[in-house]
């Protein structure tokens, strides 16, 4: 059975509560109830409310871009996974490029919060992935197995079914260099690969492995035909409805090709 194309926008600091509605409501007004591929919106926390309550009778997913790995208690400033299962959250990003770089964030902290999320019934998206530097000194897949082994350490094979993981070339994100199809599938098999040897290979096939690196509408679908790219983690083109439909639209193209 094919794994299903996701394509989930991360809105990253972006959009108040009332500008999340003006963007969320035209999308799921387009996708309605399309059950061909999963969709999700991940906007900030201040949101999640608001596009909770829109996407309530929609096959729209609403995910989360972080979490603390706390249950409760004097954590200011912290929100908790049964907080956002309370807003119907279902996904959550953890581990994201700019959560390690710039707030320190390691795999031991990011393994923390994966298992929470795990045992409070949210699916995390893992977000793996190597600098500029790292590709340069030929550290990629080094780099990508420790963020997998470590981030994924205590995870047995039956949860592993619900994590998602990303894979984010950070040296192509807003850098004006990109990764060919050829190059994001060499490490997606590399990752898949991995997961085998971690949870065995009837898991690791059911695993998706989405795309983190600037996919936009002129490079999905080249990206989504490949055999291990199974959708994308979508930035920048998350934040204007008419981008991301059409991203949603090469994900149900890509769905339809790899029944």
């Amino acid at each position: 059975m094919p794994r299903t194309i996701t394509i989930a926008g991360n809105w990253k600091m972006n959009k108040t509560a009332t500008e999340a509605v003006e963007l969320a409501k035209p999308i799921i007004q387009s996708i309605a109830n399309q059950s061909e591929i999963t969709v999700i919106m991940c906007p900030p926390f201040t949101a999640l409310h608001a596009v909770s309550e829109l996407i309530a009778n929609s096959s729209t997913r609403l995910g989360a871009q972080n979490m603390s790995d706390k249950a409760s208690g004097a954590y200011t400033g912290e929100i908790s996974p049964a907080m956002l299962r309370d807003l119907h959250v279902t996904h959550v990003i953890l581990g994201h490029s700019e959560r390690r770089s710039y707030y320190g964030e390691t795999d031991a902290i990011v393994n923390k919060k994966t298992l929470a999320a795990l045992e409070n019934s949210l699916k995390p998206i893992l977000c793996v992935g190597e600098t500029l530097a790292e590709r340069e000194a030929g550290k990629t897949f080094a780099v990508i197995k420790t963020q997998l082994v470590q981030g994924l350490a205590e995870v047995s094979a039956s949860q592993a079914e619900n994590v998602i993981i990303a894979y984010e070339p950070v040296w192509a994100i807003g850098t004006g260099k990109t990764a060919t199809p050829a190059m994001a599938q060499e490490v997606h098999a590399f990752i898949r690969q991995e997961l085998t040897g971690l949870f065995g290979e009837s898991t690791a096939q059911k695993i998706r492995i989405l795309y983190g690196g600037s996919m936009k509408p002129d490079n999905a679908d080249a990206l989504l035909s490949e055999v291990d790219i199974d959708g994308g983690l979508i930035g920048g083109a998350s934040l204007t409805a008419k981008d991301f439909l059409a991203l949603v639209e090469a994900g149900k193209t890509a769905a339809a090709k790899k029944v």
